[in-house]
């Protein structure tokens, strides 16, 4: 509201009418600036709304995971990546979480996303494999890349335009949203020292790890992280496998078993994904869509140091407070497991052709990357003793 200008040139000639002019000019800056009694009362009835309808509006989002409410590991990453979009955006986006079954159970937050249900997801790319086949690969597959060696896949070595591609026919866009980092293989009722152990047993197991089991006489079962304890607890299943120590430990299967295999042949990465719809991606400004794709970022890294720390603890707790005995497969049942594995993943990836075509790429990586992660990380490891 600018102030009101008398050029010499205005063709006003009386005084008098200029004075009377300035006195309307100067009225009407003073009711417009709020100077007389009767303007501060009004406009003080008029600001908020004013700054209301001229301020941009909260852009609102909902975040369905596939998680219990803040189970350590995934529960804490899709808490964290809605928080961290909340304060990077400086307030203009509002995230909220709902935990499984809050809003759509574990195993539909994939749909809901690709529906619009909710514009964001937090879950695991193994858990769509009925639809795409080629999703596991995202996630982990058994005996397959380090979680270091699967970052560099999916940064630098093609994973990531992968997964675009897998995902955009149900308009939904990925990102690595977290890590629980290599996994354990799995709690047992009963020890495993032979092959014909594992023949009869009821199994909690997600993934291809599961396939491979049932060649080799397991049944397994895919349960919902919020029922896997009862689960176990009421002999529905023999033996759990979920993520690690801490995860685990959090969940209380110490409660019911004791004996703890490891390390995970079948999860050697533990890949957690950010999900968004494609439309509410598109419809955020450039620096916004750099927010949510950062806030996961940020998130994948963070959560994979946090993980191998707290795995840490929490293996020592289960063994020197819960009695907890950690085990190795027998080299009979690792040979066994490997070889069905390499015949389970042929076959698998022959029936879908982008699954195959992910495959051919998640592979090559893992025979470049294969040498210097030995040298690197397993000779180092060797050497210090």
């Amino acid at each position: 509201m600018g102030l009101c200008t008398i050029s010499m040139n205005s063709g006003l000639s009386n005084k008098a009418e200029i004075m009377t002019k300035n006195k309307e000019n100067n009225l009407t800056r003073r009711q417009a600036l709020g100077l007389t009694a009767g303007a501060v009362a009004g406009s003080a009835a008029l600001a908020v709304p004013a700054l209301a309808q001229d301020a941009d509006p909260v852009i609102e989002w909902r975040m369905v995971t596939s998680w219990p409410k803040n189970l350590p590991g995934p529960g804490m990453s899709a808490q964290r990546i809605c928080d961290r979009i909340n304060i990077m955006s400086n307030g203009r986006m509002r995230v909220r979480l709902f935990a499984a079954g809050e809003l759509v159970p574990a195993f539909e937050v994939f749909d809901a996303v690709s529906s619009g249900t909710a514009q964001m997801g937090h879950s695991a790319a193994m858990y769509w494999a009925g639809k795409m086949p080629g999703s596991v690969f995202f996630t982990t597959i058994p005996f397959g890349l380090l979680p270091q060696e699967h970052t560099a896949w999916v940064d630098q070595l093609g994973g990531q335009e992968l997964w675009d591609e897998l995902y955009a026919p149900f308009g939904v866009k990925p990102f690595m949203g977290g890590n629980t980092g290599p996994t354990m293989a799995g709690w047992y009722r009963d020890p495993v020292e032979t092959l014909d152990d594992l023949k009869g047993r009821k199994l909690r197991i997600a993934g291809l790890g599961g396939e491979i089991l049932r060649k080799l006489g397991v049944t397994p079962v895919n349960i919902p992280a919020s029922e896997i304890f009862t689960s176990l607890q009421t002999h529905v299943v023999d033996g759990v496998e979920f993520l690690g120590p801490w995860s685990d430990s959090a969940l209380g299967f110490q409660k019911l078993v004791k004996y703890y295999y490891g390390p995970g042949f079948n999860k050697p990465n533990g890949t957690g994904e950010a999900i968004v719809n494609a439309v509410a991606l598109e419809g955020l400004s450039p620096e916004l869509q750099a927010v949510v794709e950062e806030a996961c970022r940020v998130e994948a890294d963070l959560a994979l140091s946090e993980a191998n720390a707290q795995n840490a603890a929490s293996l020592k707790v289960l063994q020197e407070e819960h009695g907890v005995e950690v085990r190795e497969f027998p080299e009979e049942v690792l040979t066994a497991l490997k070889e069905t594995s390499a015949e389970v993943l042929d076959v698998y990836t022959q029936k879908d052709k982008m699954a195959r075509k992910i495959y051919e790429s998640y592979i090559e990586a893992q025979e470049l990357l294969a040498g210097w992660s030995a040298l690197s990380l397993g000779k180092n490891i060797s050497a210090r003793g």
